[in-house]
């Protein structure tokens, strides 16, 4: 059993921590739960209102979680595998298939509460499951096809447009009305999605040290380059005024007003040490940042060269140094978890 401890980061916040034997693939929240994938096929539900206490742990998959994302209801999750199994847990005893794909991975999956809308891909399709209950066999699923391998997934703000990204460009689909796909072109593989908050722009990460992204209501392109290593993570701040990333010893921030990046230069804040940015998470109460580096540092902060960025752990406190791989903030915006790639979990509560 994992042996949880108080490093009190900074005594600005109570940080729990957790050890486990697995990568930590994916993390989210939903409620007041948050859901942690991992290498090993387990998905741990950490209970944000009661950190001390011991996480619930599932034995969703054969082999391991490729993904994970909060479902359409309250405190309940989707994860795909290796094992071609999309499943779904709701605690306290639900983990069931709701779709199978023999022979694939399921890599991509995510979802859209307001509107009801699930969709994972496997492969080459993305795969849209009927509204209502998981097991409504009364419709049947709605295949999309791409010319290569899905990258990633997005669903717009409003729940009515599914971004699809693949080699050479980003496929968008109406998801209330059957039709072809409009392609929005750009040579190179495209993986991560991320729509900006009010809708109007949407972003691809690169395989290359770089991002693309479109206006769309104009289709003019964005190029984001420049980084010295992959990036690997991206999330727009509440308002959707900077876009943050990774990739490079500091949170890369590109600003989105007036238009979009192009022809501005991006700010840098939260430099820890010399080690790059691998993931970082949006809160979704106030336009601050957190940011997880590959020394195992993680920081919060608000945009801006002049802005102190708060160390909430780092190597120096926890002794452990491991890549963070995943990051979630509660609903509130007053607790952050954190994973590593050792399967170290932070619990941070800035409830003080």
């Amino acid at each position: 059993m994992a042996d949880p401890k108080d490093s009190g980061a900074r005594a600005r916040a109570k940080v729990i921590t957790r050890k486990y034997d697995a990568y930590v693939v994916a993390a989210s929240a939903n409620g007041r739960l948050f859901g942690v994938a991992f290498g090993d096929g387990n998905v741990r539900l950490v209970d944000s209102e009661t950190p001390e206490a011991d996480p619930v742990t599932v034995a969703a998959h054969s082999g391991a979680v490729l993904c994970l994302a909060p479902d359409i209801t309250p405190g309940s999750f989707l994860t795909g595998g290796d094992d071609g199994k999309l499943m779904r847990i709701a605690p306290p005893d639900v983990c069931e298939v709701i779709a199978e794909e023999k022979g694939r991975w399921i890599d991509q999956v995510t979802a859209h509460a307001g509107s009801g809308v699930r969709v994972y891909a496997a492969g080459k399709e993305a795969t849209i499951l009927p509204k209502g209950s998981p097991k409504n066999d009364k419709a049947a699923p709605r295949k999309l096809k791409h010319p290569t391998g899905v990258g990633g997934l997005a669903i717009n703000p409003k729940g009515k447009r599914l971004a699809v990204s693949h080699y050479n460009g980003v496929s968008l689909w109406w998801l209330g009305a059957e039709g072809n796909a409009t392609v929005l072109e750009w040579k190179g593989s495209h993986l991560n999605l991320a729509w900006s908050p009010d809708g109007e722009h949407l972003i691809s990460i690169m395989q290359e040290n770089s991002l693309h992204g479109w206006r769309l209501s104009d289709n003019e392109h964005m190029r984001m380059t420049g980084y010295g290593a992959k990036v690997r993570s991206m999330a727009f701040t509440k308002r959707g005024h900077f876009l943050a990333t990774g990739g490079a010893d500091a949170i890369i921030c590109w600003p989105f007003t007036g238009g979009g990046p192009m022809g501005r230069a991006p700010l840098e804040f939260g430099y820890a040490g010399g080690a790059p940015v691998t993931a970082v998470a949006s809160n979704p109460k106030h336009d601050v940042l957190a940011a997880g580096f590959e020394d195992g540092t993680v920081i919060i902060g608000q945009p801006g060269p002049a802005t102190p960025a708060l160390i909430v752990m780092g190597s120096g406190v926890l002794g452990e140094g491991k890549g963070i791989t995943a990051m979630a903030w509660n609903p509130d915006g007053d607790r952050l978890l954190a994973g590593a790639e050792d399967g170290t979990l932070h619990l941070a509560d800035f409830r003080l």
